[in-house]
């Protein structure tokens, strides 16, 4: 299955950089390569598990399944941001930081094809929270918008699942495979 799903993925970006914390601190400390596991997540991240391990979802019900074990942010909303924030990969709790891929307009159930043999599936997206602007002042506001239609747009990165496992590194290329149509939009995770 694996052969004939890397024969229809499309050039997408690259990875600039890589991020973990086996505490939930807020921000993820840059290492040079994280070990993503089939069913599980980032290894030694502490949202590593097949269970929820967000703490406000776990209080809710630890049993959810985890839709959020890789957390992506693309690297042009740090530039977009630059003006009046000091942000640099990992300090919003990414994973992983993208550069070239437009993360926010992908599908749900995007596949993408990271390195070697690193595999995942967009879940949603990330719903930002007050912890940002502890972070950085005002900076919840900045990552959030509307849309023509007054819809609110969460720009604070997506969530997925790890489909297959493998390393990743910055510079590792990123492919994209979307799902069948009709698309479905990303929600909040």
């Amino acid at each position: 299955m694996m052969n004939s799903l890397r024969a229809r993925l499309i050039d997408g970006g690259t990875v600039t950089a890589v991020s973990c914390s086996k505490t939930h601190s807020f921000s993820k400390k840059n290492v040079a390569v994280i070990k993503l596991v089939k069913s599980m997540g980032v290894e030694g991240d502490a949202h590593f598990g097949k269970t929820v391990k967000h703490r406000s979802r776990v209080a809710q019900n630890p049993d959810q399944p985890n839709l959020r074990q890789v957390h992506l942010i693309h690297s042009e909303l740090f530039e977009e941001l630059g003006d009046k924030y000091d942000i640099f990969p990992g300090d919003l709790g990414e994973n992983i930081t993208t550069c070239g891929i437009d993360l926010l307009a992908l599908p749900k159930d995007t596949i993408l094809s990271i390195g070697a043999t690193a595999v995942i599936q967009i879940t949603g997206l990330r719903n930002p929270c007050a912890q940002l602007d502890h972070f950085q002042p005002g900076l919840m506001n900045a990552v959030l918008d509307r849309d023509d239609n007054g819809n609110l747009i969460r720009k604070a990165g997506i969530m997925a699942i790890v489909l297959e496992s493998g390393e990743v590194r910055p510079g590792d290329n990123i492919r994209i495979l979307l799902p069948p149509l009709p698309h479905k939009p990303l929600a909040r995770v």
